[in-house]
């Protein structure tokens, strides 16, 4: 069998995100949403069918992003803002359309069969999982899912938990896999486990409450985290909330992020703060340039796109949306959406060859090479973002 992802037209509800990179690869608890479907599935996604622009998206384990076309079963074709869990569906010989409360979102194509594009003819196959409307709901989703994923590691045998760490809780549920952990850590799993991955470092003085995940080969460099999911090759200092790291992030520095979306390659200045509560303690709106968004959450702090800076001292309002390749400093408080490639508060934009110089610093820093393939894909997360808010 085959696993093909659709995408869902770019647009203001997947925004910062979906200027950068598809919507199969953010994270839904601890992970990916291409990862979900590929548990589902029982095989690795195939292709995903996607916009132009992310046609030369290419990082490790993800599938060619290539247009729609007809596909052949027997195959499974996902809608990608839909995060799947539990066990696979209980598909039969004949097409049938995966349905989650009364929601298509997915078809199954068995052999013989041809799928051309999305139907909502055909017999109903439950699924359990959650649909999400926006990027908002990754912190739902991290919600819904989190706890069940890191239980899920406690059948693993980990590490031992290095002599001079204190666990609060029990102990089985901290589950170390490879991970360096110097003495003086404090583990609280009394609201869930603690995962810490192959190649992570934990410093002394580090307070990590569950439900937890820290991905392979990322630094936690002191204080309070807690009940967030902490993607590949991130840093990550000062008081942490309910968040979710998509990966290659950099907070090193002190400040609070609290329930908040960090994408990739973003890096926070030392001091940068995000408010995840209004004073009226009313739901967050979101303002985007297609009008406002109602997210009916009571928390919720900054959406902030890939490639993001953010000079010392910056503070980020309650409902805040930092466009893909922005560059916050001259200001405390930026607005509560901030355009792609925005050039501080001068009221320009980043040009294209200077991010792209910028890129070709930061991403070798983290052992990825900038190719000209990687260029290329830059220059169309580029040219896509700034032709759309021209």
């Amino acid at each position: 069998m085959e696993l093909y992802l659709l995408e869902p037209e770019p647009g203001p509800a997947w925004l910062p995100f979906c200027d950068a990179r598809p919507v199969c690869e953010l994270r839904a608890g601890a992970w990916l949403i291409r990862e979900r479907w590929e548990a589902v599935s029982e095989c690795d996604a195939t292709a995903v069918f996607g916009p132009a622009h992310l046609a030369a998206f290419g990082e490790e384990g993800v599938p060619p992003v290539r247009p729609r076309c007809a596909v052949r079963g027997p195959a499974l074709v996902g809608r990608s803002e839909f995060a799947p869990s539990g066990v696979p569906p209980a598909v039969g010989s004949t097409p049938g359309r995966l349905v989650h409360e009364g929601h298509t979102v997915g078809w199954w194509v068995p052999e013989g069969a041809v799928w051309d594009g999305p139907s909502e003819e055909g017999p109903a196959i439950e699924i359990e999982g959650l649909l999400l409307a926006g990027a908002h709901d990754l912190l739902s989703a991290l919600e819904h899912f989190l706890p069940p994923d890191v239980a899920d590691f406690t059948r693993e045998r980990g590490d031992g938990i290095p002599d001079g760490c204190t666990v609060i809780g029990d102990p089985s549920d901290v589950v170390l896999l490879g991970a360096e952990v110097e003495p003086g850590v404090v583990f609280d799993v009394r609201q869930g486990a603690v995962v810490v991955e192959q190649g992570a470092y934990v410093v002394s003085g580090s307070r990590l409450e569950g439900p937890l995940y820290v991905g392979p080969g990322s630094q936690i460099l002191g204080d309070a985290i807690r009940a967030s999911a902490i993607g590949p090759r991130c840093r990550v200092r000062g008081e942490v909330a309910a968040s979710v790291f998509l990966g290659y992030a950099n907070k090193a520095h002190f400040g609070f992020v609290g329930h908040s979306v960090i994408g990739r390659w973003v890096n926070l200045g030392a001091g940068t703060t995000t408010s995840d509560l209004k004073n009226t303690y009313g739901p967050v709106r979101l303002r985007l340039p297609s009008g406002p968004v109602e997210t009916e959450r009571q928390f919720l702090g900054s959406l902030i796109g890939d490639h993001v800076k953010t000079a010392i001292g910056t503070q980020l309002d309650t409902g805040t949306v930092v466009g893909v390749g922005a560059h916050l400093f001259g200001g405390l408080r930026p607005p509560k959406y901030v355009a792609a490639f925005a050039f501080g508060d001068t009221g320009q934009r980043l040009t294209r060859e200077a991010f792209l110089t910028v890129a070709g610093r930061v991403l070798p820093r983290r052992g990825v090479a900038v190719t000209d393939r990687v260029r290329e894909f830059l220059g169309a997360v580029y040219d896509h973002a700034v032709a759309g808010k021209a």
